[in-house]
């Protein structure tokens, strides 16, 4: 199996890790609501979505040694793609026609992308002025997007999204940093990046939950398309990451992009009402929130929960006065 097959599989796994546990988390919200966190504490579907948490990451962070930033941020994705049959099969609804033309659109536009972005294991790292560069660049113009006094929404989503794709292309260097021997483990290098991605990764959640205050059909869609953009241009212009077929190679990767990209905004803003008007009462659907209109994730969208206010705590706590919510993919 070669590098980029197997960055491949490690991130379709991990895209399904991380959508089982959004399911769970939303299950777990709709069957428990008003539960506080020691009370989640001690429930064992909440360590299940903990745990399946982890291993996408685990699995993302493997893949990121074998893949380039290229081919593994846009695969993220897939955690949309995933996320639609698994709550469709949980809520006992069928998976709607917009919703399979969302997936079919994702799946046919990363596929061109991987035809053209597929290369060799990453070998090259961002040195340490690089890195901090990038890191400063990245912090200003987060700052920026998320300045005070800015409404949560779009600019948040982007912030949160280029936190997070930075946070990948450190991760990457950390990871082949530390594999590589030939140098000692934990290194100024090692060290330093590390401490460069906790922040990043920890600000990326954060924005993200500020961003879906006001739902998250838009904001999710955001987010999933401005992570993978963050992490393409450091690999194509500091890791010499390359795209392959010269200029038509380039064309395709764009056309790739464009359809993924108006996959993920199908997918993020699929609204529940339309799927389930043949099936559900009036009554019926303003009692599981589809009412207002708002458009929802299609994991929230099955489990009928509508978007709203994120809470500042680790995981997903519902509230009784206030509507359900999703975390950061």
């Amino acid at each position: 199996m070669n590098a980029t097959l197997t960055a491949v599989v490690l991130s379709l796994f991990s895209a399904v890790a991380y959508a089982a546990a959004a399911v769970a988390q939303e299950r777990l919200a709709s069957r428990s609501p008003g539960e506080g966190t020691l009370r989640l504490l001690t429930a064992g579907a909440w360590w299940w979505s903990v745990a399946l948490n982890a291993s996408a990451a685990l699995l993302h962070v493997v893949a990121l040694r074998y893949g380039t930033l290229t081919v593994v941020q846009p695969l993220g994705a897939l955690t949309l793609v995933a996320a639609v049959p698994l709550g469709a099969r949980i809520a006992g609804r069928k998976v709607a026609a917009n919703e399979w033309r969302g997936t079919a659109y994702t799946l046919a536009g990363l596929a061109a992308i991987l035809v053209t972005a597929s290369g060799a294991a990453p070998d090259t790292v961002l040195s340490v002025p690089e890195a901090l560069a990038v890191a400063g660049a990245t912090a200003a113009l987060i700052g920026t997007l998320a300045r005070p006094g800015a409404r949560p929404g779009l600019r948040h989503a982007s912030a949160s999204g280029l936190a997070s794709g930075v946070a990948s292309a450190l991760t990457q260097t950390v990871t082949v940093a530390a594999t590589d021997r030939t140098g000692p483990l934990l290194s100024v290098q090692v060290v330093g990046v590390a401490l460069l991605v906790a922040a990043f990764a920890a600000g990326g959640l954060l924005l993200s939950q500020t961003a879906y205050r006001g739902g998250l059909g838009a904001p999710l869609a955001m987010v999933t398309l401005a992570n993978p953009l963050a992490a393409a241009v450091i690999g194509l212009s500091l890791l010499g990451e390359r795209l392959q077929g010269g200029a038509a190679g380039v064309l395709l990767a764009l056309a790739g992009a464009g359809l993924a990209s108006w996959g993920v905004v199908l997918l993020s803003r699929t609204a529940p009402a339309e799927t389930a008007a043949h099936d559900e009462s009036d009554d019926a659907l303003e009692h599981a929130g589809y009412a207002d209109g708002h458009e929802e994730h299609p994991v929230a969208a099955v489990l009928a929960l509508e978007p709203g206010s994120a809470s500042a705590e680790p995981a997903l706590l519902p509230r009784q006065s206030e509507p359900g919510h999703l975390t950061s993919l």
